[in-house]
């Protein structure tokens, strides 16, 4: 009999579970904190965010989800762990024009006005949670991560996820993330901004599930 594929959920940049909460009731999935992502402290590199996360997963088979920047640790994790079957990133980060902080925050204004404003509280509180030095010690490190670059060695199905109204993974860097993996894939999510974890459950369980039902 074939084992069940888990389910594992890793918040994007100073986020936590409660990110992934609306999803979670439609999906059951487990979510791993790692520094920088829910929790505060040393934040490691990407690599060693990925082993933290690897040590956490518990027995396989296992589909990552990875939302923004935790895309980069979920795909370090997929390169060196067999129990990875899949991969389903949210709204990857991050594209290299995106590394000047004058763009960034002209796209990061311009995402924010794009999501639904009930959500605001929430992501706040989480980030407050997290606290700004473990956010900005993970930017730092997560953003010089080429994303594109480690797909090229990941062998699982990648599923690519991106909201139409996100200006922080546009639709060129996600046709480029989906391509650089062997076995990639893009859907793209109409009205959706960067949030799509929160504020569009359903279609993200969907996506989620059509992936999972695939291995």
């Amino acid at each position: 009999m074939t084992p069940r594929v888990r389910t594992v959920l890793v918040p994007g940049l100073g986020l936590d579970g409660r990110s992934s909460a609306r999803l979670r009731r439609l999906l059951p999935a487990d979510v791993v904190l790692l520094p920088g992502m829910g929790l505060s402290g040393p934040v490691p590199d990407v690599d060693g965010l990925a082993d933290r996360l690897r040590g956490a997963l518990g027995e396989g088979p296992v589909l990552l989800v990875g939302h923004s920047q935790s895309c980069q640790v979920v795909v370090a994790a997929a390169q060196r762990d067999t129990r990875v079957t899949a991969l389903a990133l949210l709204g990857p980060t991050t594209e290299p024009l995106l590394r000047r902080p004058r763009v960034l925050a002209l796209r990061w204004l311009r995402t924010v006005l794009g999501e639904p404003p009930w959500r605001y509280p929430l992501v706040l509180a989480q980030w407050l949670r997290t606290g700004p030095r473990a956010m900005a010690a993970l930017w730092r490190t997560a953003s010089r991560d080429r994303i594109d670059r480690r797909l090229p060695g990941v062998g699982v199905p990648v599923t690519v996820v991106r909201g139409t109204l996100d200006r922080l993974c546009t639709a060129g860097w996600a046709r480029t993330v989906a391509c650089a993996a062997p076995d990639g894939s893009l859907v793209e999510l109409p009205g959706a901004a960067h949030m799509t974890v929160q504020t569009h459950p359903a279609q993200v369980a969907a996506v989620v599930r059509s992936a999972a039902a695939h291995l």
